[in-house]
Order: C-alpha cells, then sequence, then structure tokens
C-alpha cells in the first residue's frame, strides 16, 4: 500500500460496533487478503516442489494469517496434482527491546 494511498470508506464495509467510533478507513479489505493468502500457499506448493515443507508460527500475532495459510495448503495437498507433506510448529518470542 503506497503511503498517499486513501484506503476504502468505512461505511461499505460491516463494522463491528465497539470498533465504529475508532475507525476511520479500510486499508486492506477482508477478501483482498484472503485472496493473497490463497496465492501465496498456490505460490509455496509451486516452489517447493516435492520437498517437505516446514511451517513455523510465531505467536501469538501471527496464528490467523498461519492457519489461513495452511488450510489452503491442505486444499491444494487434498485437490492437486502433488501432495506434499508439511511439519507445524510454534514458537513464541518476547519483546523486540
Amino acid at each position: 500500500i503506497r503511503d498517499e494511498e486513501s484506503g476504502y470508506n468505512k461505511n461499505l464495509f460491516c463494522i463491528p460496533k465497539h470498533y465504529e467510533e475508532d475507525l476511520e478507513r479500510v486499508f486492506i479489505p477482508h477478501g483482498l487478503i484472503l485472496d493473497r493468502t490463497e496465492r501465496l500457499a498456490r505460490d509455496i506448493m509451486r516452489d517447493m516442489g516435492n520437498h517437505h515443507i516446514v511451517a513455523l508460527c510465531v505467536l501469538k500475532g501471527g496464528y490467523k494469517f498461519f492457519a489461513d495459510l495452511l488450510d489452503h495448503i491442505k486444499a491444494l495437498n487434498q485437490n492437486g496434482d502433488k501432495s506434499v507433506p508439511v511439519t507445524v510448529d510454534f514458537v513464541r518470542i518476547k519483546s523486540y527491546c
């Protein structure tokens, strides 16, 4: 997203009541994030070839994205022309300071 990007008007989305006053605009719609996550899963499957995938999730902030990404990889494994083994692990990291 470019710095000059103004985003989307929040009235175009269903915003939970408790966020209405705090939210000014939407910069990346949820559907766009899901689409890009699926594309990333396809790229990973293409680039990994027949190699074993080791997926490492950084808790706690990355869990939802990680779960969505693995769901797409799992679907590609089940429905695609090749299947790649996937190992999943988690790591918790303290503050960057």
